[in-house]
């Protein structure tokens, strides 16, 4: 495994990255290198409708699709058969994954032991493909630990363009450190965030209250703020807000510190200075100074640029400057230090939101033993799944990557945590999930019973805790919990000690800091899903052990709709089930699968059955003497297939 430069571009190489990889065993993670046109890594799969779970009149039924079958075979088809692709091609919102890390060890419920260079074709194929399903204003979100992140970071480079990387994400998964590690102990995963392009703009998450309890109004200002710095960077290139402020009440010569220049442009910060005293601009020849703050060669540095100098006597300027502060509600230039101090400025609190942060603490989105514990109450008594995700955790991806409506996609579906938050937060959504057993035993249970509104845990409700009383100022309602905990400790210690309080100021105390916990419930149930599996293999390959050559060959199970709908998805032909003669369409070009030989009387009935200004393709498994050239000439534009190398010669090039 290798990096090499390519035209400029670094790219990750690997034994057989020029491969494909096809599943040699059903149901587990086991696979097999092949060429890339081998028909058996070729072929296209179609789902199989299984039926619905929900109720049809509550809406959005058939949007939310789970899928049972082969990760790979299954975004095939989603990007491949018609009536999948027109629907989802280009339209997912947001995609999470939470793939096999490739550990080297074998859980319960999947084997997470590939190679490293079987994973990588494995991750890129998959890729590829969900770049495909990915809209152009989405981002997709990979989870994972320290064995393959390094090297999945330059893949999603390289599928996704090192341009479109957004973020390494780290999740504190643990709720404690392990003591028994020879190395430093893991307790944290790295979720990597790609966009699909510039269109992508992510939601804000809102304010804590830790944020917000910094800004208050000392000067008893209508709206709180927060005291912050009044100047701003890249001086250099805004010169004109680079230049000396006398202080209205100790005349001092106040410049921007060395790179950085007045926060906004000199006309508000005149306004702003101008109530406090009468100023006005003067020259102080005073380049020297600005070019040091600006950073730039004195003789680089921008001519007539003025200062703000007080126009009246320092003493009368002091008068007016301390009775405009001692009136309060300062304005946007605050003097600090009870006014003799420096300047700051008047920030108020964001009302979009905060930018999200790369760091994730397990108090904000939960844990490895919280999920868990999830999963455990939902099926109590039964089998644990291995390394669930809480599901706060992808609440927090889905509040940032989507809104309401929007669809989200994970591939690895396992116990179902990402379409069961997806579905109470009201996003539409796909998964899928390769074995048959963790489908029975985890993911459709669970959905069914967020459905059924039966799941009472994850993000079903929220809870916070709010203050019974005005808090002391600058306290915040989770510095008021933690001080009535403590104080209980202390009242207990105390009373085990047999001292003595005074009971009215422990009143007063729990009274001033007291809490009380607010459950709001986010979720009773509705809706439903769409339940599919991945339909069979069609087409096989043998190799003769003597010569090692290789012959295609159509399986036994592939006869009838089998092989006619897994046709049309292969060939991109929309199936047409009101036309009993055709098989699919694809703009004037009609299909016809016939199993056996084509032969004259076949193909005049084919003939009297088109329509006037149709071509025709015919997927034959053989054909008599001059019946291609006949189809040819009686309906211009038609083609003949022999399956099933045709087929694959076929799909190639077109």
């Amino acid at each position: 495994m290798t990096q090499r430069n390519i035209r400029g571009r670094l790219e990750l190489t690997w034994m057989g990255k020029d491969q494909a990889l096809i599943p040699t065993t059903e149901g587990a993670y086991d696979y097999t290198w092949v060429p890339k046109d081998d028909p058996r890594a070729c072929q296209t799969h179609y789902l199989v409708n299984d039926g619905h779970f929900g109720d049809p009149s509550d809406g959005g039924l058939h949007d939310n699709l789970l899928v049972t079958g082969e990760s790979g075979d299954v975004l095939e088809a989603l990007t491949q058969v018609p009536e999948l692709a027109e629907k989802y091609v280009g339209r997912v919102k947001c995609i999470y994954i939470d793939p096999p890390f490739n550990t080297g060890g074998v859980f319960t419920h999947y084997e997470d032991n590939l190679e490293h260079s079987v994973w990588l074709t494995f991750m890129r194929d998959r890729l590829v493909l969900l770049k495909k399903l990915l809209a152009d204003n989405g981002s997709i979100w990979v989870h994972l630990d320290d064995s393959e992140n390094h090297r999945m970071r330059v893949l999603l480079d390289e599928v996704f363009g090192s341009a479109n990387f957004a973020a390494e994400i780290v999740w504190q998964k643990t709720d404690s450190s392990r003591n028994d590690f020879p190395i430093p102990s893991a307790d944290h995963d790295i979720i990597l965030v790609y966009r699909k392009s510039e269109e992508w703009v992510m939601n804000r998450l809102e304010r804590t209250e830790e944020m917000n309890a910094r800004f208050t109004a000392p000067d008893g200002d209508h709206e709180v703020w927060w005291d912050a710095d009044p100047t701003a960077p890249s001086a250099s290139r805004n010169q004109l807000w680079v230049y000396a402020i006398q202080h209205p009440i100790t005349g001092e010569l106040v410049y921007p510190s060395k790179g950085r220049c007045w926060f906004a442009e000199p006309n508000t910060v005149f306004a702003a200075m101008s109530e406090y005293a009468e100023y006005e601009l003067r020259d102080l020849d005073d380049a020297e100074m600005r070019a040091k703050i600006a950073k730039v060669p004195v003789a680089e540095v921008r001519e007539g640029v003025k200062a703000m100098m007080l126009k009246r006597s320092l003493e009368e300027s002091a008068t007016s400057a301390r009775e405009r502060y001692d009136a309060g509600t300062w304005p946007e230039v605050v003097l600090r230090g009870g006014g003799e101090g420096g300047f700051g400025r008047k920030t108020r609190i964001p009302t979009r939101g905060r930018v999200p942060s790369t760091w994730w603490p397990n108090e904000e989105v939960g844990h490895n033993r919280q999920a868990t514990a999830e999963l455990a109450a939902l099926f109590p008594g039964g089998d644990t799944f291995d390394t669930p995700k809480p599901e706060r955790l992808i609440e927090r991806i889905l509040k940032i990557a989507t809104s309401p409506g929007d669809i989200v996609l994970d591939c690895f579906a396992g116990s179902g945590t990402t379409a069961a938050v997806a579905h109470k937060m009201g996003r539409r959504w796909m998964t899928c999930e390769l074995q048959q057993s963790t489908m029975a035993s985890f993911t459709r249970p669970r959905l069914e019973q967020v459905v059924r509104g039966a799941d009472a845990g994850g993000v079903t409700s929220s809870e916070k805790y709010e203050a019974k009383a005005e808090l002391p100022a600058k306290t915040t309602v989770k510095e008021a919990k933690l001080f009535n905990t403590i104080l209980g400790r202390v009242l207990k210690e105390a009373k085990a000690a047999e001292v003595e309080l005074d009971a009215a100021t422990i009143k007063t105390l729990k009274a001033a800091t007291g809490t009380k916990k607010i459950t709001t419930v986010n979720w009773t149930g509705g809706g439903g899903f769409t339940q599919m599996h991945l339909s069979p293999v069609w087409v096989e390959v043998e190799t003769d052990e003597r010569t090692g050559t290789t012959t295609s060959f159509i399986t036994p199970e592939a006869t009838g709709e089998v092989l006619q709908r897994s046709i049309a998805g292969h060939l991109g032909f929309r199936l047409t089930p009101e036309n009993p003669r055709f098989v699919g369409a694809k703009g004037r070009q009609l299909l016809a699968v016939v199993e056996g030989m084509l032969s004259d009387s076949i193909l005049t009935e084919l003939l009297a059955a088109l329509p006037e200004n149709h071509s025709l393709t015919v997927v034959c498994d053989g054909a008599a003497p001059g019946v291609d050239r006949e189809l040819r000439k009686q309906a211009r534009g038609s083609r003949l297939l022999v399956m099933p190398d045709d087929l694959f010669t076929s799909r190639r090039n077109r």
